[in-house]
C-alpha cells in the first residue's frame, strides 16, 4: 500500500502537467474557433465581446466567454446575475468578477436601482424601426411544432370530438403503420382525420383504404367547418410540420393541443396514448395519469382509489385482470353512470393488449358509482 501511495504521489506532477496542457488545447482551439467565426464574417456581437476581452483583459477562454455574457445582458437591458450582485459588483470568484467586469464596461451599474430600466430603454431605442414593427406570433396560435407531446393526462374524449391531422410522410410510413393502429380501435371512424399535403393543401383522409384522399383538396377552413374538437393531435415531421406550422392560425383552439415527435417506436408510443384517451358515444371514461408499476406478479396500474393488477394466466386459457380498491379489496358494487354494472374481473386472450385493457378498466372504474 505504501509503494502505491508512492507511485501516485510520484506521478500527480505528471497527471496534473497532462491536465493543464489539455485545458490550454481547449482554450485555443476555442478561440481559434472565434476567429475563424469572425474571419469569415459569420460571428455574432457575443464572439466579438469574447475577443475583445482577451485582448482588453487578458482574460482566458472561461473568463473571457463570463465576460461577454455580462456585457451582452447590460447591452440588452437585462437585470445582472443575482450571484453578482454584491456591494459594489466585487466577487472573489474569477468567473463572477468576469461578468461583473462585462457588465460594467457596457455601463451596467449594480448599485443603481433605476439601472436595469434606464439600459432596457436604451436598447428598445436603438432598436432599428423594422424589427419593433415587425408582427409577433400570435400567441392565441401556438404553432404545432412548439405543442407537447400525448401523455395520458388529459381527460379522454369521445371519437366524435377528436381530431387528427397527419402528414403525408407519416401517412405512407410501413414502419408507423398508422392505418392499423387506427383500425384495431373501435368507433374511430368517427373522428375526424385530415392528411396533410406540403406545397399542395389539405384533404380528408381514411385510415381504411384512403379512398377519400382521391377527393380534390380543399381549403383547411372547409374541411373544419362542421366539426368542434376538444382534442387536436398532429402526426407530422420535417417538411409536413412546417407545412402545418404555416396554416397554424386556421387550426381551431382545443382543450388538449399535441404532437408526435421523435424516432418510429416513440411516435407508435405517443400514439397509442392519444388513441387510449378515445371513447365512443354512450361510454364513460375518468381522466387523469396512470401511475404503472412492474411488480415481481406482473404489470399494476393505479388510478384514485382504483388498482388494476395481471392475476396471472386464466384457465384453461388466456390472461386474468382484476380491479381492486384501496387495501386490496374486490372492486365490487360499482356501475356506470347509465346503470349497467361493472366486473371488477376480466380475461383476455392477448397479453399484447393487456396494459390497453387494464387502462380502459381502470378508467371505466374510476368514473363509476357505487351500486347500492
Amino acid at each position: 500500500m505504501a509503494r502505491i501511495r508512492e507511485r501516485v504521489a510520484a506521478l500527480r506532477p505528471l497527471n496534473d502537467a497532462i491536465r493543464e496542457e489539455g485545458e490550454r488545447e481547449r482554450k485555443s482551439r476555442n478561440f481559434a474557433f472565434i476567429e475563424r467565426r469572425v474571419a469569415a464574417g459569420s460571428a455574432d456581437p457575443r464572439d466579438h465581446f469574447i475577443l475583445q476581452a482577451r485582448t482588453r483583459h487578458g482574460y482566458d477562454w472561461d473568463d473571457a466567454v463570463q465576460y461577454g455574457d455580462g456585457t451582452i445582458a447590460a447591452l440588452s437591458g437585462w437585470e445582472p446575475r443575482r450571484s453578482c450582485r454584491t456591494p459594489g459588483g466585487t466577487n472573489a470568484d474569477p468567473l463572477k468578477r468576469a461578468y461583473a467586469q462585462g457588465f460594467r464596461d457596457a455601463g451596467g451599474c449594480f448599485d443603481d436601482p433605476f439601472d436595469a430600466a434606464r439600459r432596457a430603454y436604451a436598447a428598445a431605442t436603438a432598436m432599428p424601426c423594422e424589427a419593433r414593427k415587425a408582427p409577433n406570433q400570435p400567441v392565441s396560435r401556438p404553432p404545432p411544432s412548439s405543442w407537447p407531446l400525448p401523455t395520458d393526462a388529459p381527460r379522454p374524449t369521445r371519437w366524435s370530438r377528436r381530431l387528427l391531422i397527419v402528414g403525408e410522410a407519416i401517412a405512407a410510413d410501413t414502419g408507423l403503420d398508422l392505418s392499423a393502429m387506427l383500425q384495431s380501435r373501435p368507433g374511430h371512424q368517427a373522428m375526424t382525420a385530415i392528411l396533410a399535403l406540403p406545397g399542395q393543401g389539405f384533404r380528408l383522409w381514411n385510415s381504411v383504404c384512403n379512398a377519400e384522399t382521391a377527393r380534390a383538396l380543399s381549403p383547411l377552413p372547409v374541411l373544419l367547418a362542421d366539426i368542434d374538437p376538444d382534442d387536436l393531435l398532429i402526426v407530422a415531421n420535417g417538411a409536413d410540420l412546417d407545412w402545418i406550422d404555416h396554416h397554424a392560425d386556421l387550426l381551431p383552439l382545443c382543450r388538449t393541443m399535441e404532437r408526435t415527435r421523435n424516432s418510429v417506436i416513440q411516435q407508435r408510443g405517443q400514439l397509442r396514448m392519444w388513441l387510449d384517451r378515445g371513447f365512443d358515444a354512450g361510454e364513460t371514461m375518468a381522466g387523469g395519469h396512470i401511475f404503472w408499476t412492474k411488480i415481481a406478479q406482473g404489470l399494476s396500474g393505479r388510478l384514485g382509489e382504483f388498482t388494476v393488477r395481471y392475476a396471472g394466466p386464466a384457465q384453461p386459457r388466456g390472461h386474468h385482470i382484476v380491479v381492486e380498491r384501496t387495501g386490496g379489496t374486490s372492486a365490487t358494487g360499482f356501475m356506470t353512470p347509465r346503470g349497467e354494472p361493472l366486473k371488477p374481473e376480466a380475461i383476455i386472450s392477448n397479453k399484447a393488449h393487456l396494459r390497453k385493457h387494464m387502462a380502459a378498466m381502470l378508467r371505466r372504474f374510476a368514473s363509476a358509482v357505487p351500486h347500492y
